[in-house]
């Protein structure tokens, strides 16, 4: 069917797979929910940014808290699975801890922005959100605790507590490092931090060490 003579003609979306369409989706509310946080945000600025109409957006996600969850579902996914890849790339654990802290790192520094979403949401009193932001710290908590564990002569609990320890301070000086406005060089940062931490944790004994207690080594 022609448009009527005179009349506009209205460009239609390009239909998309339905897993292409919420990956673009995704990509566009990110911007928005970075750049002017949950509660300024508009499902019209996510629509227009995404180049699709409002009823193709409500297609996908019933509204914007949704949307955000979902977001927030895929960072903290991410952030988890990189601290336990990084458990999982070597037996060495010295490199394990630099691992972990290059975790962080990389997700602060990442020019997505992603991690206002999860370390700076002001949304962070609504218990979806609130459970979400825990589940990051806990994930990476018992992804170090299951590497210490099975390295360490140190029972649940106390593997646990240490790696709540690794976890926080990993965390706490990407954040510092990059409200600070990255004075100290990336990979001079890491080296700093992994070393605290590992001069702490090296001195736990190694499974199996003598009963004297067999010390990693502080390179």
């Amino acid at each position: 069917m022609t448009a009527a003579s005179g009349g506009a003609q209205t460009a239609r979306p390009t239909r998309l797979p339905r897993s292409a369409r919420r990956k673009q989706l995704l990509a566009a509310a990110q911007q928005i929910f970075v750049a002017h946080g949950y509660h300024a945000a508009a499902m019209d600025d996510i629509a227009e940014r995404a180049g699709v109409s409002k009823p193709v957006l409500y297609q996908h996600f019933p509204g914007k808290l949704e949307l955000y969850l979902a977001l927030l579902d895929t960072h903290c996914d991410a952030i988890i699975a990189k601290v336990r890849d990084a458990m999982l790339a070597t037996a060495d654990n010295k490199e394990r801890v630099k691992g972990a802290v290059r975790a962080y790192f990389d997700f602060m520094d990442h020019e997505s922005e992603a991690f206002r979403l999860v370390f700076e949401s002001d949304l962070r009193n609504d218990p979806q959100v609130r459970q979400r932001v825990e589940r990051v710290e806990q994930g990476c908590i018992a992804a170090v605790t299951d590497t210490i564990i099975s390295d360490t002569n140190l029972a649940g609990d106390s593997a646990r507590l240490l790696a709540s320890g690794l976890v926080g301070a990993a965390g706490q000086s990407a954040q510092f490092w990059l409200a600070s406005g990255r004075r100290t060089p990336k990979a001079e940062a890491e080296a700093l931090v992994a070393a605290l931490i590992w001069r702490g944790i090296a001195s736990f004994p190694l499974q199996g060490g003598a009963s004297g207690g067999t010390t990693a080594e502080i390179g």
